[in-house]
């Protein structure tokens, strides 16, 4: 840090000094946002040189969380995206509550270490009547975006910290919360306040989308290409016209703050009435159209009724609540939702969160993978999480297709298109999957002469049967899966690059179920499953520890063939043992020859089984909490049991 740097952050303390005892500041020297906060400060009694940092307790932690939930959810990939544009500068990203108590956190280890002894941590206490003047405390105070740098906190021994903190409002204008990105201040970029503030009204704009089912959704901007955007308006009117809540976008677009939108209704701001707007959207559903505000400019919007989840503005983050019970066309059997396949895994969770972002807005996905890792599972739950569920999945393996008749299965054909061919002709899976999702497993062993022709089609939409002159329009989404990676198929020529980067609008990769730490969790979900609802089946402890180091070469495929093998054993009795599974298995597991009692711990009997049950519960219980950021609800949900049930688990295992 230069010089003249320091030299002005010892000015700013002395003038921090000279407010305390002479009651005035040098003019220009700091925001007048941090002298009113100083004042505040010092009308609390906060002492400059100590203090009063606090840390919450655990429990009230945890009851915080389960509060702001919703808040936590939609805040999460946020957070990891902007850490992933500050990591590596000494710095942190933190969420607060309303109150000041920081609810999550993810940073750069080296600078997390030095942040926790201010309590800058999940359960720190951070508002202004405790810490000072401090980004976070002083954002909720006054309700604004601030930046509180070295000399400028209240409290001398978080000098170290630069801080930028904007708060969260909901959509009717109450604050939510404050999201924060705290550093070294000798490494404090200029671009974090952009940065944390773009990243709020991500936050906020999805957080219309739980709020309101039945009301008037319009998503407007001044120019058309900005509307599905970050930055489009988003205003929300009661079926009668009244104005309920807004985005900051559409506040600025509109002239109004927080505080006067009360008071607004559709037709004080726009010239058009609301049932004309209603009519006009009933015969074209979604067009973009021109509205005249009364102030004079006009916008472009779009009007979404009866639903307040735009499939282009908002970017899905967690299923709905309703999604505990399949919706339409989820038959039994037919696959899972995507909160299903959530059952804490970090990588597995980093997937599920991607994919589900992208979810709604054409973007094809590719998900890679180890045979049986559970691509097409993934496929479907992201076919029922998006706007296409209703419709149908088409999966299609190119590399179980002899490759003469990959063409005709996937383009379909006309009658008499060639010898053989069926009477009426075929449709083929690309238009059977019309207003529906097309799943391409093993994409990669697509022949490369009709690479082209899969090309034509994502472009234009339109597909050409065999031995026809005329084309038919799909709408679809596109879903492949691939145990190999293109791109070296693409490097060795064997796979066209622009169909590559077609097909790749996001790629995910599924992790090994060696590489998963939820191995035990999901043997009880497939064991759930295999049992039926009407039987309780479980597993020994023995079998509980060769699950956890088993390498699981066939990975989820392998998991749901041994347990439903042991079910088979297991006849009347209502626990899976070491006897239930096969020889081949346990040969893979390190057990000599199938010997199965090479596979037990020595001197193994009930005591010592039930202590290394309970061991096992004990860290799938912690391990599971700060997964989910110490929320009970979702851990509950997670590992099964009832919220109380956890809660008892807890007391007994002093956790």
């Amino acid at each position: 840090m230069g010089s003249l740097a320091a030299d002005r952050l010892v000015s700013i303390r002395k003038a921090r000094e000279e407010l305390l005892t002479k009651g005035i500041v040098p003019a220009g020297l700091v925001d007048d946002m941090i002298i009113r906060s100083w004042q505040r400060s010092a009308e609390r009694g906060i002492g400059m040189e100590r203090g009063e940092t606090r840390c919450t307790p655990r429990y009230d932690l945890m009851r915080r969380r389960e509060i702001n939930n919703t808040l936590l959810i939609r805040s999460q990939p946020v957070m990891e995206n902007l850490y992933h544009e500050i990591c590596g500068t000494s710095s942190m990203v933190l969420l607060a509550d309303s109150e000041g108590v920081v609810l999550h956190s993810i940073g750069d280890p080296d600078f997390v270490d030095q942040a926790q002894k201010v309590y800058l941590k999940p359960g720190g206490i951070w508002s202004e009547g405790v810490n000072g003047t401090n980004a976070i405390g002083t954002a909720l105070e006054e309700q604004a975006a601030v930046h509180v740098h070295s000399s400028e906190h209240y409290i001398d021994k978080n000098r170290f910290l630069s801080c930028s903190a904007t708060p969260i409002f909901d959509p009717r204008g109450g604050i939510l919360g404050a999201l924060d990105v705290s550093g070294d201040y000798r490494a404090h970029q200029k671009h974090t306040m952009a940065l944390v503030r773009l990243s709020a009204q991500i936050i906020e704009n999805q957080m219309f989308a739980p709020e309101f089912p039945d009301d008037i959704v319009i998503s407007f901007h001044l120019r058309p290409e900005f509307i599905g955007t970050l930055y489009e308006g988003i205003a929300v009117f009661s079926p009668d016209g009244r104005f309920i809540a807004a985005n900051r976008s559409a506040l600025l677009q509109l002239g109004l703050d927080r505080f006067r939108m009360v008071d607004q209704s559709f037709s004080s701001l726009f010239r058009l009435t609301l049932p004309k707007l209603m009519e006009q959207a009933r015969i074209q559903p979604h067009p973009v159209q021109k509205l005249q505000l009364h102030s004079g400019p006009e916008v472009y919007g779009r009007v979404w009724p009866g639903t307040a989840i735009s499939p282009v503005t908002f970017l899905p983050i967690a299923p709905p609540a309703t999604l505990k019970t399949k919706p339409a066309g989820v038959a039994k059997g037919e696959g899972v939702l995507l909160e299903e396949l959530d059952l804490g895994d970090r990588k597995m969770k980093a997937v599920i969160d991607k994919a589900l972002r992208v979810v709604g807005h054409d973007i094809p996905i590719m998900i890679e993978g180890e045979s049986g890792t559970g691509k097409e599972l993934l496929a479907r739950a992201l076919h029922h999480a998006g706007p296409r569920r209703n419709g149908p999945f088409v999966p299609v393996n190119c590399a179980s297709i002899p490759e003469g008749l990959i063409e005709s299965e996937l383009f379909g054909y006309q009658e008499g298109a060639f010898t053989g061919a069926r009477r009426k002709g075929h449709m083929g899976k690309i238009r059977e999957a019309d207003n529906g999702t097309l799943f391409l497993d093993e994409i990669g062993e697509m022949p490369l002469h009709l690479q082209a022709r899969l090309l034509r089609v994502l472009q234009d939409r339109m597909v050409s049967p065999l031995g026809s002159t005329g084309s038919h329009r799909v709408d679809l989404a596109v879903v492949c899966a691939t145990n190999r990676r293109v791109r070296d198929a693409v490097a060795a020529g064997n796979f066209r690059e622009d169909l590559y980067y077609r097909l790749n609008g996001l790629l995910v990769t599924l992790p090994s179920l060696r590489e998963r730490d939820d191995r035990l969790l999901l043997s009880g979900k497939i064991l759930e499953t295999l049992a039926g609802p009407d039987r309780k089946v479980g597993i020994s402890p023995d079998v509980l520890r060769i699950f956890e180091q088993h390498p699981w070469p066939g990975n989820i495929r392998q998991m749901h063939n041994v347990l439903r093998t042991a079910m088979a054993l297991l006849g009347d009795r209502n626990e899976i043992t070491i006897n239930d599974l096969s020889e081949d298995f346990l040969e893979q597991a390190g057990c000599r020859g199938g010997d199965n009692d090479a596979c037990r711990p020595s001197g193994n009997n009930g005591e010592t089984g039930q202590a290394l049950l309970a061991d096992m519960e004990a860290r799938l219980i912690s391990s599971t909490l700060d997964r989910t950021g110490g929320n009970i609800a979702a851990a509950a949900r997670m590992m099964g049991i009832g919220r109380n049930t956890l809660y008892r688990k807890m007391r007994d295992m002093g956790l």
